[in-house]
């Protein structure tokens, strides 16, 4: 029982900063102080992985619909986004001239090819802008720095000076830099210029959170917390709350 965004802060070491988790099914902007989530000012975006593989299929199917697109399972699609797809550093002028787009032609699981163009670039364009998908939420990047004007000014630079990418959907290429510019030019927008917020994005951050879990589960101080099968079975579940809480 732990708080996902501190895990994901565990996996670089730290335990005081700002999580910005996007996976599977949502993403979280969750400021960590000393090892405590600050909840009133945390934000959260449903627009995540599963959101940007059905925007793929709905923009492979709007330019090729002689292809049996709907046929191919999620997961199929899910690898196609992941191969294929990028985060532009300027959507608009990517979008509006083709000599800045750069097809790539895949060959489906079920044996015709698709050709991937502007849909590289505008799959994952909702994280940071919500209202493509007639959302009227604001972008990753807003709350991320909603998340940083929320907690007290003494500990804001603290903060911004760790602000950890965690989840698979952070790991498009140009997601860090889109991300970094967009959070940036926030700061200087709203009066913060001397804010300069410092991401990580490591590598493995895909499975930072598993990452994090094996390294708090591994100090001695949690050894006193492992619960065997056999109290379990004595017990149920209410001893995972009496444990954790």
């Amino acid at each position: 029982m732990a708080s996902t965004a501190l895990l994901a802060l565990c996996s670089t070491g730290a335990f005081s900063g700002l999580a910005v988790e996007a996976g599977a099914g949502v993403c979280h902007a969750t400021p960590i102080y000393a090892g405590h989530s600050w909840h009133e000012a945390t934000f959260r975006l449903d627009v995540a992985g599963s959101t940007l593989s059905r925007y793929l299929r709905d923009l492979l199917e709007a330019a090729c619909p002689h292809l049996q697109l709907r046929s191919l399972p999620r997961k199929a699609i899910t690898q196609l986004k992941k191969r294929c797809c990028y985060v532009s550093l300027d959507f608009e002028g990517d979008l509006h001239n083709q000599d800045r787009q750069h097809p790539v032609s895949v060959c489906l699981g079920n044996g015709s090819r698709v050709c991937l163009s502007s849909e590289r670039f505008r799959c994952p364009e909702p994280i940071f802008q919500p209202s493509l998908l007639g959302q009227a939420r604001p972008g990753l990047p807003a709350l991320v720095f909603r998340a940083l004007q929320k907690v007290p000014i003494t500990l804001r630079k603290r903060l911004a000076d760790t602000v950890v990418l965690a989840g698979g959907s952070t790991l498009f290429p140009g997601f860090t830099e889109r991300l970094e510019m967009e959070l940036e030019a926030q700061c200087r927008r709203h009066g913060y210029g001397a804010l300069r917020p410092c991401l990580v994005a490591k590598p493995g951050r895909g499975t930072a959170v598993w990452t994090g879990g094996s390294m708090v589960a591994s100090l001695h101080s949690f050894q006193c917390r492992w619960i065997t099968r056999a109290m379990y079975q004595e017990c149920g579940s209410r001893l995972v709350h009496e444990v954790f809480n």
